[in-house]
């Protein structure tokens, strides 16, 4: 059957419902004849505020996962992103992927998640030595930091923005984003990776890639990226930073 749009992938995107930037990166940095749909978790009380805070708001992510898959599978995609990072790295690498076994199974299309994302991402780029920048509270940035080494990485700096809500999360503004990835620079590492998709950095990062002259990967670049490369689409896009240029 001839797709009138979509005709190279339908790409469902899963998203928590105070996020407003995983679309908007989505669709800006998707090449032509891809096209994306977004099912929505209820997050009824989105502060992160505290620890105990923020493992609620996971708790309701996860809970709204089915019901947010079941809408967006009646477009009939042909694959599922994960549009929430922190569940995706709870656990270690193991736990990251089984995590996304899980939803793949609950699919029936194949899943990418941002923590195995970002994995590919960094190593397609060489980077063995890696900041994090997160705008999350210490419970979620031990579970990335867990991550991240076990997947191999040495950690060189962590640096979080401490965002008190989900939906503050998107409002963070680049004179409060750039210092503190100027911070992560400092350590040394061979590349940035930046973790929390309703932080608005994709655009950030490749500006940031050419004034530090190392490579600053967002996780929702990443993820996108991962998407495309796994299922056959290897346009490259100017002007995203060096991960959709280059590789």
């Amino acid at each position: 059957m001839l797709r009138i749009g979509g005709q190279r992938a339908r790409l469902a995107v899963l998203v928590p419902s105070t996020n407003t930037v995983v679309e908007a990166e989505y669709q800006s940095l998707a090449p032509p004849g891809v096209t994306v749909h977004t099912g929505r978790m209820p997050v009824p009380a989105p502060s992160v505020a505290s620890d105990d805070d923020t493992t609620r708001l996971l708790a309701d992510v996860r809970r709204g996962v089915p019901g947010a898959l079941r809408s967006v599978l009646d477009c009939r995609p042909d694959r599922v992103l994960l549009g929430m990072s922190a569940p995706t790295f709870y656990g270690g690498t193991e736990g990251a992927r089984a995590y996304e076994s899980e939803v793949a199974a609950l699919a029936g299309v194949p899943v990418t998640a941002g923590s195995t994302a970002c994995t590919r991402a960094l190593r397609a780029l060489g980077a063995r030595r890696i900041a994090v920048l997160s705008p999350y509270r210490p419970v979620n940035d031990t579970e990335v930091r867990r991550y991240f080494t076990e997947a191999g990485f040495t950690v060189t700096g962590l640096r979080s923005l401490l965002c008190t809500s989900a939906t503050q999360i998107a409002e963070v503004g680049e004179e409060d984003i750039v210092p503190v990835v100027e911070e992560l620079a400092a350590t040394a590492p061979d590349a940035i990776v930046q973790v929390g998709t309703n932080l608005w950095f994709a655009g950030l990062a490749a500006e940031l890639e050419r004034r530090l002259a190392l490579p600053v990967v967002a996780i929702n670049t990443a993820t996108l990226w991962t998407a495309l490369r796994e299922h056959g689409i290897t346009d490259r896009v100017e002007g995203a930073g060096r991960l959709l240029a280059e590789h």
